[in-house]
Order: C-alpha cells, then structure tokens, then sequence
C-alpha cells in the first residue's frame, strides 16, 4: 500500500482529511500550536479504513501520519491538558466553519468530548503517511459498534 499524502485548501478537502482520520489515536503530547510559526503540527497513529475495507475487513492495520495546518492565528482546547503525556485521544473528526471568507474555524473533535479549536486565516493543511505501518488486533468501535460501511 502506498503511502497517503492529501493538502486541504477548503471545507471538502477537509471532509478526506477527516474520513481518513477517524479513529486515529495521539498523544496529547504530540501536538503542539508553534505560534510564531503559525502552525499546528500532530503526529498520529490513524487507522488504515480504505486497507480494511479493500480487505473485507481483515486487514487491521494502523500508521503513522503527520498533520499540519498553516495560517494559524490561535488555538484553544478543551477537555484535556496540552502536553500531558499519558492522555491519549482518539479523533473523531476535523470540520471548518468560516467565520470571515476565508478565515474561520477548524475544529478537532476527540472522543470523551475533548477538542482542539484552531483560528485560521484560511484553510491550508497537509495529512503525511510517515511510513510506519503496523497490524493491530482490534476494530475501532463507536457507541453504535463499528464504523459505518465496514
């Protein structure tokens, strides 16, 4: 499997960004807000979806993927302590809502009703498979069981 690389410049390139990132697991402390470079950065350990639905959902398989946006004037969380080392969320979707064309609001929603609320002058991100890939033994689950279509 090849390696996944996506840029987001608007609300629908975000919507690829967040299908491919549901159910990725990261440590609070690998994200970081680097406000004198206006940027957001992530690193984490997302679930191959596209693998296990190929596969009829026998390929289990996560990997390693950064992500980034640019343009970024502030950021808030809630629900857990930045940089706290043993807080591991799982994401559940990243959405945009433009307050002033073409700044707005990009949000990171976790499970466990935590969230990351990034300002932005405009939508500019990039998603990277970073090439670790590794199998694992269980199927992410919601509340309503698996995930949709698998």
């Amino acid at each position: 499997m090849t390696d996944l690389k996506l840029i987001a410049f608007d609300a629908e390139d975000l919507a690829v960004f967040s299908a491919n990132l549901q159910d990725a697991v990261v440590r609070a402390a690998d994200m970081t807000y680097l406000k004198a470079e206006k940027r957001f950065v992530a690193v984490a350990n997302r679930f191959d979806w596209e693998a296990s639905v190929a596969s009829g959902g026998k390929a289990l398989t996560r990997r390693r993927c950064g992500l980034r946006f640019e343009r970024v004037l502030g950021a808030k969380v809630s629900g857990f302590q930045p940089g706290n080392s043993d807080a591991v969320l799982s994401l559940l979707s990243i959405a945009f809502d433009e307050t002033a064309a073409p700044g707005g609001t990009l949000t990171l929603t976790f499970s466990g009703n935590a969230a990351i609320r990034l300002e932005v002058e405009c939508v500019e991100g990039e998603m990277k498979d970073l090439g670790a890939a590794w199998q694992t033994q269980s199927l992410p689950e919601h509340d309503n069981g698996p995930k949709a279509g698998t």
